[in-house]
């Protein structure tokens, strides 16, 4: 089920990322922006001159959709990501440790090669 919304968020996210791009470019900047290429005025965007306020508040929104589907897109990619593993494989089986070396024979004992 993560899979689906991850795709489903990738293609909003895609979207997003374009409509972005696109309200920036229409905006009117210091050097007027694309509205100079559609013939506007020295005061006016490429939709009128009042446009200025509302192209800034879309820009606002979009980008706050940008950055919350950037986060959740992240947290969906993690899980995706991650391999999934049945519940009686999860907890791992406690295993015993090898018993330890004998030691060794002190260097005088009779046992011991001279």
């Amino acid at each position: 089920m993560a899979v689906f919304f991850y795709y489903v968020t990738m293609t909003l996210f895609v979207f997003l990322c374009v409509v972005l791009i696109l309200v920036v470019l229409v905006q009117k900047g210091r050097g007027g922006g694309l509205s100079g290429a559609f013939g506007g005025g020295s005061g006016n965007t490429a939709f009128g001159a009042k446009t200025g306020d509302f192209l800034t508040w879309v820009t606002s929104i979009v980008f706050g959709l940008f950055l919350f589907l950037a986060v959740v897109l992240n947290l969906l990619a993690e899980r995706v990501g991650r391999p999934q593993v049945p519940a009686a494989q999860a907890t791992p089986t406690p295993t015993v440790p090898a018993a330890p070396a004998a030691p060794a024979a002190p260097a005088g004992s009779p046992t011991s090669p001279q």
